[in-house]
């Protein structure tokens, strides 16, 4: 019999949210992106347009502004449908996804500015 992999989902990364969708935030992704669910994100200071945590950007994306709840592929144009968790919620780490090469001091900032919004990120259990 084949084996199915189920891949992450919202409850997986997910945790705690407050009531009436007040953790989250619906944010146009800007093309150029192919995000997945759990991605951390920063947030064009220039066009106010969400795209991938990058710790060595100056344009804004360098500060962790949330984690998307879902995949959004804009490769090819901007994508208006991003919802992305920016305050008052648990997420898990295992479920987060970084950039590749990112430093454990940059993560341990990133995580530090998700703090700060009121995003805490836990360790599953």
């Amino acid at each position: 019999m084949p084996v199915i992999t189920e891949g992450l989902n919202l409850g997986d990364l997910l945790k705690y949210e407050a009531p009436n969708l007040y953790s989250r935030d619906q944010l146009t992704v800007a093309a150029g992106q192919n995000l997945v669910l759990g991605a951390v994100v920063g947030i064009d200071t220039l066009t106010e347009k969400v795209k991938a945590l990058d710790p060595a950007a100056t344009d804004g994306t360098e500060v962790a502004a949330g984690v998307l709840t879902a995949a959004v592929d804009a490769t090819l144009i901007d994508r208006p449908d991003g919802v992305v968790i920016t305050r008052h919620a648990v997420v898990a780490d295992h479920a987060l996804t970084w950039p590749v090469g990112i430093t454990a001091p940059q993560k341990a900032a990133a995580i530090a500015q998700l703090k700060a919004l009121g995003v805490l990120v836990r360790r599953a259990v």
